[in-house]
């Protein structure tokens, strides 16, 4: 789960990590009111979005005096930012951020992450920060230091310090780096988080070390043991499907293709988006609707895979272990019911109950291709996606 900008400084203040003062507004007037408390003549306005790359697309914007603040909040609150990471339709910006202007001398990289080869903490930094750092680190990957961190014996201030020398910081920024990442990497253990992105740690003109930008991403696996995190999710910055599909318990993720899958199972939904893509065919989404469905889940994974208007094939890939295959059935066919389904359906059932699956499928009048070999059933979707008949 990502958080907005503001909402990691919150934490990062939490921590005692020095941020810039600032303010979340959702409305010209809370944005004139944040500026009087702020104080100074000149602010920057950062929209609110789950996406890198806001400043080249217009997302951050350097006002001088309330007439420049108030236009800047006008024309970013209510629209869609596009940027290189949030897709060609953006996303939605609803609040905004009104901070007070850093001095900057110098900017840098630090980020912390999961691991998952070494299956540690690993932390990253560079000289070579801002808008540019994804450039640099295709680049010039020289430029970026990393190094990873015991989880039994922790962080240790040596790592910290060689960091610090490596980065040409002297004797009181490397103080304070080390003051920094003892705190991130209690803040990532604590919250569990996946990702925390400083870009840019500046340097400002007094010589401190302040971040003057962050991104946070809390690792979905845990939030049932973060409640206070879990409420500051953003729905209106996730895909829609997605967020309906959380609501029953479905994992699923929207891609861009247009053969919808329903699978049982995440390594049996990989194979069957595999050998999709094995005959030419593109899959639409990544779908389990888990061992233990039940036929009013399946009916709202139907009706989930098939409101997506590039779909032009369905392909139900079950194998009733747990899950009966009559149940299947059943939720297949409430779901074309209730949504009028007018793309060819292709089914493959195997398992349990699987004889009754089938015939409820086949007495229910509706144009559903049932077929028992999956590369049979994954030619068959493939070619009416295409166009092609049964």
């Amino acid at each position: 789960m990502n958080l907005h900008e503001y909402q990691a400084k919150m934490l990062l203040s939490e921590y005692a990590i020095p941020v810039p003062p600032g303010k979340a507004v959702h409305s010209e007037k809370e944005a004139s009111r944040a500026a009087d408390e702020l104080g100074d003549e000149s602010w920057v306005v950062k929209a609110q979005v789950h996406a890198g790359g806001r400043g080249k697309a217009g997302g951050v914007k350097l006002v001088r005096g309330k007439r420049e603040l108030d236009a800047a909040v006008k024309q970013m609150l209510g629209v869609r930012l596009v940027t290189k990471q949030s897709g060609p339709k953006g996303k939605p910006v609803n609040c905004v951020l009104i901070q007070n202007v850093s001095a900057i001398a110098a900017e840098l990289y630090l980020g912390m992450l999961v691991d998952r080869k070494s299956r540690r903490v690993s932390v990253m930094a560079s000289r070579s920060g801002g808008m540019d750092i994804e450039e640099v680190a295709a680049a010039e990957p020289d430029k970026i230091f990393t190094f990873q961190v015991d989880p039994v014996l922790g962080l240790q201030q040596y790592q910290s310090r060689q960091l610090g020398f490596a980065l040409k910081l002297d004797d009181k920024q490397r103080k304070q780096l080390c003051s920094i990442l003892a705190a991130l990497y209690r803040l990532f253990l604590e919250k569990d988080l996946s990702l925390i992105e400083i870009n840019p740690l500046i340097i400002t003109a007094t010589g401190d070390l302040e971040c003057l930008d962050a991104k946070i991403a809390v690792e979905d696996n845990a939030l049932y043991r973060q409640e206070g995190l879990e409420n500051w999710r953003d729905p209106t910055q996730e895909d829609e499907k997605e967020n309906r599909a959380k609501m029953h318990d479905l994992n699923y993720v929207a891609l861009d293709g247009n053969i919808a899958c329903m699978v049982n199972g995440a390594g049996l939904a990989m194979a069957t988006m595999d050998i999709i893509k094995l005959h030419g065919g593109e899959p639409a989404n990544f779908l389990d609707v888990g061992g233990g469905a039940t036929k009013e889940r399946v009916a709202e994974a139907f009706k989930l895979i098939s409101s997506d208007n590039n779909v032009k094939a369905i392909l139900v890939n079950i194998f009733g272990g747990i899950v009966r295959c009559d149940l299947i059935a059943e939720g297949i066919i409430a779901g074309i019911r209730e949504v009028g389904v007018t793309v060819p359906v292709v089914v493959r059932l195997q398992g349990t109950k699987v004889s009754e699956g089938k015939q409820l499928l086949d007495a229910s009048g509706m144009k559903i291709l049932s077929t028992d070999d999956l590369t049979d059933a994954a030619t068959k979707v493939v070619a009416m996606a295409q166009g092609g008949n049964h």
